[in-house]
């Protein structure tokens, strides 16, 4: 009824609206602001109005403004629906993807793969010609791979717009009030998180993604962007530094290798050690976090350490702003590092902050002519005192300082496509991961993937947000009463343990009566001793040596070569069919023993480490062979050496397994597996007729 006073209107209310909603479905965007006269009812205190005016027929409209996901706002949705968690189809989404404006920028927000996945589910996503010219992604590529090429108000004005850098006030302005995706930097930019506010837009910041997020971790663009910039500045050192990164021995003379030091041990830093370490160069990394120390290693990096006790370990995987003090001892250990190395390549950020100053002028003062600094914080204010931002100086002693802030835009193939990927999967995955509804995007506030990276929600500001604090950890179970055993519990322990053994040897018995032959007992007997020891030895090898101690077995059951050979009779050659079986059978136990022994030493290996004392385990063969030896000797006048021989071999066998059983034994166990092996080879062979 106010609606038709306000507008002059004598048409049947009912047939207004639907015929107002007709004409919304098909010119207005999903998830934006439309025609003031729908908003005006689906909105607020109106709506309950509405439904008492136009009774049922407010259902024929509202469903299918729900299934195309048009002109509804969340708030909206959320009051037809009583404020629960609604999502809009992909099929009535848009995404625009416009070509980027800022200086030496050349990535774009969408490639033609992730053009083409989003397509694949859905979305409709609209592509400003030319936007990945730079990037050397064509027009095209991006129409073969279903995009919709326009303008660049055709871009702005899709229903979510994608971006690599944070749009300039213009650009703002044409996002209105939908929904945006890029990088924000809300901290540095608050003019512009002001705009978008005014604007009453939806501004998701993927410099915001809560980094120790293990889901989060595919949409982590920083990471992305930063392992890009590590590589490439060691490029651009590589391109002004006079010598090989790594040192030549040639006719001409000597080439020492390159001095690199890399200050910051966060993703870009890793990158450029393990960039720098591949050229050849020498590499030495700092970082104020202890725990960089084993990755700098892994990568084959030393790691440098400051005399001053402080931890630097801050939130979200950054360091934090370190004291005075330890200030004062770390520029004292890098001003010594900058007389010996070549290159320096810093990293060092703080969120929110300017970067600190970590390479001072005296610093640079006191590096070799032709020396490099490769400033990745140059964009921050820098960590190189000398740095020039987007320009490579000299200074007046010859050090070549380089303030590049495009070394992802040198390589913007590359670095959109990952940068794409963040957006395209964070994008599938807000709504489905938390709703379990497939081809629907939700923002589910509960998501937090979603929550931490909102900056702003229909002009709400929501950023800075703090992660919901762990969950407690679970009680201690109550500790359980001591039991005070009585004697006669104790008697009752010793009745019920006689019992099994008494079961025991009523078995034992039960089988020598049974036992048809002599042979059948002593297999008995062997079988029971075997048995017994087997569990003994096995039950308690650790669990990292269950593939050495399965390695070992199964070169302790090649002695099936035994079998063959005693089978091939003696003789050089084999004269019958048997003895033809019997070589071959030899031959294959020897591989299964030779190999079975090889693979368990290279598992030891990797257990190995440089601070393990010397071993000298050679030594053991100088007995193993003069215990063979004199075995040949013997052999030839005592028959019965044969057997003291083959109970050394089980013997050796049967203590290779039990050595197995701890790392401080595993290797003496291996030695003592092959010598076993070794003997058990050779008793055969003395006691055969050649």
């Amino acid at each position: 009824g106010r609606f038709n006073i306000e507008r002059g209107n004598t048409e049947p209310p009912a047939q207004m609206l639907l015929n107002l909603a007709q004409r919304f479905i098909v010119n207005s965007n999903p998830l934006c602001c439309g025609p003031p006269e729908i908003l005006h009812i689906l909105s607020g205190p109106a709506e309950s109005q509405h439904r008492s005016v136009f009774g049922t027929t407010s259902d024929m409209l509202i469903e299918p403004l729900l299934q195309r996901g048009a002109a509804l706002r969340p708030a909206a949705v959320w009051g037809l629906r009583s404020r629960a968690l609604q999502g809009v189809p992909y099929s009535a989404m848009s995404i625009g993807v416009p070509k980027e404006t800022a200086p030496r920028e050349k990535r774009v927000a969408q490639t033609p793969e992730s053009v083409a996945k989003l397509v694949k589910e859905g979305f409709t996503v609209k592509v400003e010609s030319g936007a990945g010219a730079a990037a050397d992604f064509n027009d095209e590529a991006y129409k073969a791979a279903g995009a919709v090429l326009g303008s660049r108000d055709d871009a702005f004005g899709a229903s979510l717009v994608t971006k690599v850098m944070p749009p300039t006030p213009d650009e703002a302005k044409l996002i209105g009030d939908r929904m945006l995706l890029s990088f924000l930097f809300p901290a540095q930019n608050d003019a512009l998180v002001k705009q978008l506010q005014a604007q009453k837009a939806t501004a998701f910041a993927m410099d915001c993604i809560p980094r120790t997020l293990s889901r989060g971790q595919a949409f982590d663009a920083l990471s992305s962007q930063a392992n890009i910039a590590g590589y490439r500045a060691v490029i651009e050192a590589s391109s002004v530094f006079g010598r090989f990164f790594a040192g030549q021995m040639t006719a001409a003379g000597k080439v020492p290798p390159a001095k690199v030091l890399v200050l910051g041990g966060g993703v870009a830093g890793l990158a450029a050690v393990q960039t720098a370490k591949n050229m050849g160069a020498i590499v030495r990394l700092f970082d104020v976090r202890a725990a960089v120390k084993e990755q700098a290693q892994s990568l084959g990096a030393e790691f440098l350490e400051v005399d001053y006790q402080e931890s630097g370990e801050g939130g979200g995987g950054y360091a934090k702003e370190m004291s005075k003090e330890w200030h004062a001892a770390a520029a004292k250990m890098l001003a010594k590092q900058c007389e010996e190395v070549d290159i320096v390549i810093t990293t060092a950020l703080i969120p929110g902050k300017k970067a600190p100053v970590m390479v001072t002028h005296e610093m640079v003062a006191k590096m070799k002519p032709g020396s490099v600094t490769v400033d990745l914080a140059a964009s921050a204010g820098g960590n190189v005192a000398t740095t020039v931002p987007d320009e490579c100086i000299t200074t007046p002693n010859g050090v070549n300082c380089i303030g590049y802030t495009d070394l992802n835009s040198r390589l913007a193939s590359t670095s959109s496509s990952l940068y794409a990927n963040n957006q395209c999967k964070w994008i599938l995955s807000a709504g489905p991961v938390t709703t379990k509804e497939k081809g629907v995007f939700a923002l589910d506030p509960d998501d937090i993937a979603v929550r931490g990276m909102t900056v702003l929600d229909k002009g709400e500001l929501k950023w800075p947000w703090s992660p919901p604090p762990p969950p407690p950890p679970k009680p201690k179970p109550p500790p359980k009463p001591e039991v005070v055993l009585t004697d006669e519990d104790y008697k009752q322990m010793y009745m019920a343990s006689a019992k099994k053994v008494g079961y025991g040897a009523a078995a034992i018995l039960g089988v020598g009566i049974i036992s048809p032959t002599a042979a059948f007992s002593n297999m008995f007997t062997t079988f029971a001793l075997s048995g017994v020891i087997g569990y003994q030895v096995v039950w308690g090898v650790a669990h990292s040596l269950h593939s050495p101690l399965m390695a070992v077995t199964n070169a302790v059951s090649g002695m099936t070569a035994v079998g063959g050979m005693y089978t091939m009779g003696g003789g050089l050659t084999p004269t019958t069919f048997a003895e033809t079986l019997g070589f071959t059978a030899t031959a294959i136990s020897a591989v299964n023993i030779t190999g079975g022994f090889l693979v368990t030493k290279k598992m030891l290996d990797m257990f190995k480490r440089p601070t393990d004392p010397p071993e000298f385990y050679e030594y053991y063969g100088y007995p193993v062979a003069g215990f063979i030896g004199g075995f040949g000797l013997v052999s030839l006048g005592f028959p019965q050496a044969a057997n003291i021989a083959a109970t050394a071999s089980a013997l050796g066998c049967i203590g290779g397994i039990a050595g197995l059983a701890s790392q401080s034994t595993a290797r003496l166990g291996l030695v003592s597996g092959m010598s076993g092996g070794s003997i058990g080879v050779a008793a055969p062979m003395g006691s055969l007729d050649w």
